[in-house]
């Protein structure tokens, strides 16, 4: 099992004209990285090649950013483009867990605005050397956090998406520690809680089963700790109980197409498996709540008819140009093989 590697990629929203194609992606641990520490993320800018579109040319790289890691795990890793054109990138906590041990401050990465992190970042990478920052990101002058950070408080979204449809929000779903999984709409500047909390609950560094009863509802500079829209219970936390739904959340998109009707305007996401050996993946339908004031959403499985069960790992999803939906699964707990496989959403 190894979470490392080809992370994300994002085509250029002007692809057809500049054939630039941006990518995430676990490289060695770079020299002046401390020498205990895991890998470097790399988020760099490639060319397609001239004489084969489905190749890029890898003498075109340009790294934009390089961000150490501590550990193997938690990299995130998803990009991409946003209605205003720049590029979104997540990033994870460093890794381990309890966001603690080497390269975790006291208060976690996650909240922590000096370090990249366990955040969502936002640069623009049509101007600067190699790329620049929005005047309008929450610390775009350097003084109280790094200026690439659009939203922190993350843990390991490892998919985020925009909505094509309604207020174009940005989703990401985030892995929890071991009791719950969330779905966060991100907003700038916001704080979404970890490693103070977890879904909805306040997080318990010393015993993690085992929420604590009151925490902190502001983060270091009174910023309010921002609740998600959605939470399920994780199957590890809670094996007994019949509502606990998986193991890892997998993010989805909101569905904008025209061949289900009945889910336009839902977020359509899934979890990666009920079962850390078997693959035995889940998907779901969220829908917003019409009540006035109310921010939750609520959750239902997304019935199939063929196949009934997806029987696979569930490692993320597409949307094509009409909105489609695309559910890209595994068959090993690792990517290795050639078990993968590609379903498109379809009415029976």
């Amino acid at each position: 099992f190894d979470e490392r590697g080809l992370l994300g990629l994002a085509l250029h929203p002007r692809f057809k004209e500049n054939r630039k194609v941006y990518l995430e992606y676990s490289a060695p641990r770079r020299d002046t990285a401390p020498s205990d520490w895991d890998s470097t993320l790399h988020v760099s800018e490639f060319r397609v090649c001239e004489n084969d579109a489905a190749r890029v040319d890898p003498a075109s790289e340009r790294v934009l950013l390089e961000i150490d890691k501590p550990y193997f795990n938690h990299n995130a890793g998803c990009i991409a483009f946003g209605p205003d054109g720049y590029l979104y990138i997540s990033v994870g906590d460093g890794g381990n867990a309890n966001d603690e041990g080497r390269g975790h401050p006291p208060q976690g990465n996650g909240q922590d605005t000096t370090v990249l992190l366990g955040k969502i970042l936002r640069i623009d990478v049509d101007r600067g050397n190699p790329c620049s920052i929005p005047s309008d990101n929450p610390f775009a002058d350097g003084k109280k956090g790094r200026p690439e950070i659009f939203a922190y408080g993350m843990r390991n979204a490892w998919r985020i998406s925009f909505d094509r449809g309604g207020n174009h929000e940005l989703f990401a779903g985030d892995v929890g520690q071991t009791m719950f999984e969330e779905v966060d709409i991100i907003v700038k500047g916001g704080n979404y809680g970890w490693n103070i909390r977890e879904g909805f609950h306040c997080f318990n560094r010393q015993d993690p089963l085992h929420p604590l009863e009151d925490c902190p509802k502001v983060g270091a500079s009174g910023e309010p700790l921002l609740d998600p829209v959605l939470e399920y219970k994780n199957i590890n936390g809670q094996r007994k109980d019949p509502e606990a739904r998986g193991i890892s959340i997998t993010g989805g998109h909101v569905y904008r197409g025209k061949a289900l009707p009945q889910l336009e305007g839902k977020y359509v996401f899934g979890d990666w498996s009920r079962n850390f050996v078997l693959p035995d993946g889940v998907l779901f339908v969220a829908t917003r709540s019409s009540a006035p004031g109310e921010k939750k959403w609520t959750l239902e499985p997304l019935e199939l008819v063929s196949p009934k069960k997806i029987g696979a790992f569930v490692v993320g999803f597409g949307q094509d140009a009409e909105g489609e939906l695309y559910v890209l699964t595994n068959g090993r707990n690792a990517i290795t093989g050639s078990t993968g496989k590609v379903y498109k959403l379809v009415p029976m």
